[in-house]
């Protein structure tokens, strides 16, 4: 059994603050500052370029991609590092979009992050071939899955609500017609238990800054199944990607396996500042984790609707439906969230009237819902949120 006691001992986490956004910045590891400074020190400050060799900066974006493979159910040898999670969704997109040359249509749905999409329309854009990016209802994906579609471009756990989409009935369906999936992990990667291999998916991304713990600006990973990744042509065409970077080759020669969907430098201090995060990933099972996911979610929805007849409950209520998070709806659901913040408790508020709790079980406990509730509770029953200065919008929510 993981002992998600001693795990919570790992982190920092403020005296008097209940951190429920690991869903959009995980919590830092400890251990984080040593390593760095380590880093900062002992590599860059006494190793200066030749750190690339010597420390093995120029292979983390493959040694790390590996150990996310292990938290996604990927083949080693399948994921590498790098860049930011829309680069990876258009590299997959534009690469998935080469291998059915015959079809022009993107099927999509509204409950996909924005950026995704504009990434889609961004690329269409410059192909100007009568692409056609189609969005449907998350419910309408399956039956929206026909001949005409040449790849499913989907977020398995849905930024706003947490509904998750069955990946491997939805790979199967794609794949009867002919299509390609492309699947963004940006809310499943430590949040669910997720098995690209068994789903046989063509191509996912995600991001290591949310529930990962890789910190502000962590880099982003991508996976090509084994079936693609030899022939797969990167549309960022980038210097680490080529065959051979350091022959400075005028011409591009895409390099060797997933070696290909490197772009540029890798952030040496981020993927070091992941790795220690996932030494911590290390010491859980993701069933355990899963499984203490939604005992805290069930939990918590449970307190919030006793307290607060005021809300209305955005998320799946049946936990195997839904991610690690939990979304309620309020009209001045930005206002209360700023309120809740200013009293200890951190989420956050997606547009247009979701307020937004992640629950990452290796630093939340049971104790963590109960105060939490309390704090909402006064909130949200004593009407604390109805203040001006909770009502000025800050450019980050």
């Amino acid at each position: 059994m993981s002992d998600f006691a001693a795990t919570k001992a790992l982190f920092q986490l403020p005296e008097g603050l209940i951190y429920l956004d690991g869903n959009s910045l995980g919590a830092r590891p400890k251990a984080t500052t040593q390593r760095l400074e380590t880093l900062l020190s002992d590599e860059w400050g006494e190793m200066l370029i030749t750190g690339w060799n010597k420390a093995g900066w120029n292979d983390k974006p493959g040694t790390v991609g590996n150990r996310i493979a292990g938290l996604i159910g990927a083949e080693a040898g399948h994921v590498v590092m790098g860049d930011t999670l829309s680069i990876k969704i258009y590299q997959a997109l534009a690469a998935a979009l080469k291998m059915n040359p015959d079809r022009r249509v993107i099927l999509s749905d509204s409950g996909n992050f924005p950026s995704d999409l504009y990434m889609a329309q961004g690329l269409i854009g410059l192909l100007d071939r009568d692409y056609e990016l189609r969005v449907v209802a998350p419910e309408d994906v399956a039956a929206n899955i026909t001949n005409e579609v040449a790849v499913t471009m989907i977020t398995q756990v849905d930024y706003r609500t947490g509904r998750i989409h069955d990946m491997k009935a939805l790979t199967a369906k794609a794949h009867a017609v002919g299509a390609i999936t492309v699947w963004d992990l940006a809310h499943s990667a430590g949040a669910i238990p997720v098995d690209l291999v068994d789903a046989n998916a063509d191509f996912a991304a995600g991001c290591t800054y949310k529930y990962l713990n890789g910190g502000p600006g962590a880099p982003a990973f991508i996976y090509v199944a084994p079936r693609h990744v030899d022939t797969v042509e990167p549309a960022l065409s980038g210097w680490l990607g080529h065959e051979a970077p350091f022959a400075f080759d005028p011409d591009y020669r895409p390099g060797f396996g997933i070696e290909r969907m490197r772009v540029g430098t890798p952030p040496v201090l981020q993927l070091v500042a992941l790795e220690v995060a996932l030494d911590i990933w290390d010491m859980v099972d993701m069933n355990d984790v899963r499984a203490k996911s939604i005992a805290l979610t069930d939990l918590f929805i449970q307190e919030v609707e006793a307290a607060c007849d005021m809300v209305t409950l955005a998320s799946p209520r049946d936990g195997n439906a839904r991610g690690s998070q939990v979304s309620f709806a309020f009209e001045d659901g930005y206002a209360a969230m700023q309120a809740f913040i200013a009293r200890g408790v951190i989420g956050d508020f997606r547009a247009p009237n979701i307020m937004r709790f992640g629950f990452t079980p290796l630093y939340i406990d049971e104790a963590d819902v109960i105060k939490a509730v309390e704090i909402i509770s006064d909130v949200m029953n004593n009407r604390l949120w109805d203040a001006p200065q909770y009502k000025i919008r800050n450019a980050v929510t």
